[in-house]
């Protein structure tokens, strides 16, 4: 078998509505498709990189410390979207009532990012990776 891309990344939510203002209103992606309950987009460009992250690097990321804390939902995936101003997109999510888990913030490989839990508890990253945008 050879895969070629992430054909597609769908939160499982709880709450329809709140998701919806998330992913549609917050971050302004084109959820402008339903069929029945779902909505979705298929106009939103692909996916650069699909991984399998543990729970103590993602603890390690967010919070500096190999255990997850107790207090904050356990994530169950992680999703980033790249951004041209990361800590502007991250003030814009913050005035309209969302909490980070952390501010912009750059890892040591060059990543600038800051990170949330979505409604449905999916650690949301608003991110710009210098190698995603070498040939510009």
């Amino acid at each position: 078998m050879q895969v070629l891309f992430v054909a597609g990344f769908s939160p499982i939510v709880a709450d329809r509505s709140a998701s919806r203002e998330f992913y549609g209103g917050a971050l302004g992606l084109p959820m402008d498709r339903e069929e029945g309950e779902y909505v979705f987009s298929d106009t939103l460009s692909g996916v650069n990189h699909f991984g399998l992250w543990p729970l103590w690097q993602a603890a390690q990321s967010c919070f500096g410390t190999d255990e997850w804390p107790s207090d904050v939902a356990v994530p169950q995936a992680t999703i980033e979207f790249e951004v041209p101003d990361v800590a502007a997109a991250a003030e814009e999510l913050e005035q309209k009532g969302y909490a980070l888990i952390h501010a912009a913030k750059t890892e040591p490989w060059g990543q600038v990012i800051a990170r949330l839990l979505s409604p449905e508890g999916l650690l949301v990253g608003l991110s710009y990776a210098p190698a995603f945008h070498e040939n510009e």
